[in-house]
């Protein structure tokens, strides 16, 4: 069939596609600037296929011949299909489903899909989803007829694309920001529905999908005119929390109901520098300390200040800046602070008082032992200068469990075994041996961290026995690693006490060790647990700790 070249309206039609075809696969390139994985996937399949589909429409126009028209048509069908498959990625991701990761929906979708093109492909077997015939009006081009297949086939997209448009009406109506923009872009998407409608019913259209026209508009609309407004209302309908959206050069865009109740001022400040209207707000994020104390009637909140900038690749397109709650962790963390601070001053005093008295005792045991030969042999000298010893251990492991408990600020890169090592030779091991299995980098205050292994080693030195071996290695499952030894072990009965301050089985012991390395454990955010070695012995498991490659 010969294709009319000059008719206005035909090249109407063919430059019409080609824009579309054009506009999808250039807004490509602009995509990356979406902060989303899956909603920037979603997108792109879909503009890729609508793309695809505006070509075959061009191709099933310009061809000069029927088999060429009918393969760009049925590829057509193909790429419209897929479309719709994209289309619902994309909603899904864009208002935060999970449906589009969901293994039985994925697929039973390919099934679908899959048994829907073997119905195109085939057509020229069964003639069910479409004829065609040669028409003149209203420009000689080859018009198709649709059957029972393609009504069915079609029903269903339709039925399937009205749940896309379901799901971004009720973000684009939920959140605060202002959505009109892209609400009309979503609609005019299905606008082509209309002349569908006119182009099968009437001859002023060819009847032929124009679906493309609708999501090109779109495709530009999003890429290069609202696609930061597109990616703040993403992340507005994520959070409950106030949110401010600036543009490049940190102007206030939008900002949600939320951000408005918690700053006043924000209301018509459309346009204005952060820096002006909100001034702590933006010195949170130009300093190291993110939290911005807000006094609010009688009580006072805090919230932490954090930006993300618009897209994955690229900083200076604008960010969104939100303003999470964080009163009760605040609270807390000041709250531990100053009980700490009043243990530490507690330790302190006490340490002060009972050393001043100690020092006068143990010099006068020292001017006593001098003076009297006699009581270097003395069984009541000997439990004096014992008792002034513990006593002075005492007063060190005190002052030692307040200091490691207080939460770790200095963090360091460390390595298992040169710290391992470090602690042994601190430790009077006697015959004792260390192992180290192997090793790991991780995170933590390398001095607190060194006192942890030396109290576990004296702990296994002092329950295994003077010829005891002592095994140091990484946990194999969870970021972590192990003390254990060979001595004999600890009940099952007595796991959870040993950490209590003061706990010992031993006569001479002070009962702090064990404890000292639970509130150093503690003070790293770390966890740990009392298990039986590979032999029998004890061992100690320091799960949680951030590993370092």
């Amino acid at each position: 069939m010969a294709v009319s070249t000059t008719s206005p309206l035909f090249l109407l039609y063919v430059g019409l596609f080609v824009v579309a075809a054009l506009a999808c696969f250039v807004s490509l390139t602009r995509l990356q600037r979406i902060t989303n994985a899956d909603t920037r996937r979603g997108l792109w399949a879909l503009l890729l296929t609508s793309g695809g589909w505006a070509t075959a429409h061009v191709g099933f126009l310009v061809s000069s011949t029927i088999s060429l028209q009918l393969a760009w048509y049925t590829f057509g069908l193909v790429l419209g299909l897929a479309a719709v498959g994209a289309w619902l990625y994309f909603c899904s991701a864009y208002t935060g489903r999970t449906y589009h990761r969901n293994p039985t929906y994925r697929r039973l979708a390919i099934a679908v899909y899959i048994v829907l093109v073997a119905v195109k492909v085939t057509n020229p077997l069964h003639h069910g989803y479409f004829t065609t015939t040669a028409v003149a009006t209203p420009f000689p081009h080859l018009s198709v007829y649709t059957g029972p297949l393609h009504w069915t086939a079609m029903g269903l997209s339709y039925a399937l694309a009205f749940v896309g448009y379901f799901m971004l009406l009720e973000l684009f109506t939920e959140i605060d920001l202002d959505t009109r923009a892209l609400l009309v872009l979503v609609g005019i998407t299905g606008l082509p529905v209309v002349f569908d409608i006119i182009g099968y019913t009437t001859p002023y259209l060819i009847d032929i999908t124009y679906e493309p026209l609708g999501v090109a508009v779109f495709a530009v609309g999003v890429a290069f005119v609202y696609i930061d407004q597109f990616d703040a209302i993403q992340l507005a309908g994520e959070r409950d929390e106030p949110i401010i959206a600036l543009d490049a050069s940190n102007h206030i865009r939008d900002t949600n109901r939320a951000a408005q109740t918690l700053f006043p001022d924000l209301d018509g400040a459309e346009g204005t520098p952060l820096k002006t209207t909100l001034p702590r707000v933006a010195d949170c994020l130009d300093s190291d300390n993110a939290i911005l104390k807000l006094q609010q009637e009688d009580h006072l909140r805090y919230y932490h200040v954090t930006e993300t900038p618009y897209g994955t690749a690229k900083a200076g397109l604008g960010r969104t800046i939100l303003l999470t709650d964080v009163t009760d962790r605040e609270r807390y963390r000041e709250e531990l602070v100053r009980q700490n601070e009043r243990l530490e001053q507690f330790a302190s005093l006490v340490s002060h008082d009972l050393r001043n008295p100690l020092n006068v005792a143990t010099g006068r045991f020292e001017l006593l032992r001098e003076d009297v030969e006699e009581i270097a042999e003395n069984e009541h000298a000997a439990a004096i200068e014992r008792a002034l010893t513990r006593m002075e251990d005492l007063i060190r492991q005190i002052l030692s469990l307040a200091r490691d408990g207080q939460p770790v600020e200095q963090w360091d890169a460390v390595l298992l075994s040169s710290v391992a090592q470090n602690s042994w030779e601190m430790v009077e091991t006697n015959a004792a041996e260390l192992r180290v299995e192997d090793d790991l980098t991780f995170k933590a205050d390398p001095t607190r961290l060194q006192r942890l292994f030396e109290n576990l080693f004296r702990n296994s030195i002092d329950h295994g026995g003077p010829d005891v071996t002592v095994s140091v290695g990484v946990l194999p499952d969870r970021p972590g690693f192990y003390v254990a030894d060979d001595g004999a072990g600890i009940p099952e009965s007595d796991r959870e006490s040993v950490f209590d301050p003061g706990y010992t089985t031993r006569e001479e012991g002070t009962g702090f060790g064990l404890a000292i390395v639970a509130e150093t454990v503690a003070a790293h955010g770390w966890k740990i647990q009392v298990t039986e070695s590979e032999i029998g012995g004890a061992r100690f498991e320091i799960l949680g700790v951030e590993t370092v490659e």
